[in-house]
């Protein structure tokens, strides 16, 4: 199958606002293309300056919506239909676009909202409103992955996947089969999973001493690896980070590498 990330010159970039102004800052450096911001309310969306939205670096925009924003960082889960209409209005005038290119509808189904009523609602925006391009799903199982499949195109999936945390593999392997990238988050670990380490994980601290490069290096070479589907999002706000995180790209894991990793 053809690789999603042929396309561009660079594929991870992420981290909202201050992603997007790194991301911009880097390809003037260099003439790189940005394949992929991420963003929305959560992440700072609204504080992009004029000046990289105006200047076109923010390329292919995401956006999550299953959260609305009420002041001082708090937020409160978005999960209704008129909640996710709401919050890609909100995207439009921020963005200052006419529709938004791919809206990610991340699921929270202790919300109670039904999933079918979901992704109704998002079709609607795409097909009825012309609001969004292309409809993302975030946060979803196999079985609602299949289900949205069953209803309408799904442009991307965005779970949580790293190498300490395969839990999703099952749905990575359909996305792959269907050809529909896959965008893992906590592609570098998670404060919320203390129990399972990526970048002191003991195989990816002694293959990166080895081959002379970071262990967050490794840990995005060893995801794009696992499919030519795979998109890497690792946000930050370090300029130094941002291009090692690019040259992983470029970052051949030789078969000791990927046993020891496993």
């Amino acid at each position: 199958m053809p690789d999603s990330r042929d396309s561009a010159d660079v594929m991870i970039v992420g981290g909202g606002s201050a992603g997007a102004v790194l991301a911009a800052r880097l390809s003037e450096a260099s003439s790189r293309t940005v394949l992929l911001v991420e963003a929305g309310p959560a992440y700072g969306l609204d504080k992009i300056p004029e000046t990289v939205l105006g200047a076109g670096h923010v390329a292919d925009p995401q956006h999550d919506w299953g959260y609305t924003s009420r002041g001082n960082y708090q937020q409160q889960k978005a999960q209704r239909p008129e909640q996710l209409r709401e919050g890609v209005l909100a995207n439009l005038r921020s963005l200052q676009l006419d529709q938004v290119p791919v809206v990610n509808l991340r699921r929270h189904p202790e919300a109670g909202v039904p999933f079918d009523e979901q992704v109704a609602a998002m079709v609607a925006m795409r097909d009825d409103e012309g609001l969004i391009g292309a409809i993302g799903l975030s946060n979803v199982t196999t079985e609602e992955y299949a289900r949205a499949r069953a209803i309408t195109e799904v442009a991307c999936v965005q779970n949580a996947y790293n190498l300490a945390d395969r839990s999703d593999q099952a749905l990575l392997d359909a996305c792959t089969a269907d050809e529909v990238p896959y965008v893992p988050f906590f592609p570098l670990g998670s404060a919320f999973q203390p129990g399972k380490p990526v970048l002191t994980a003991p195989a990816v601290v002694t293959t990166a001493m080895r081959l002379g490069v970071t262990t967050a290096q490794v840990a995005l070479a060893w995801l794009l690896r696992q499919s030519p589907s795979l998109l890497l999002i690792p946000g930050t706000s370090s300029l130094t980070h941002l291009r090692e995180n690019l040259a992983a790209a470029k970052l051949e894991l030789d078969p000791e590498a990927m046993d020891a990793i496993g």
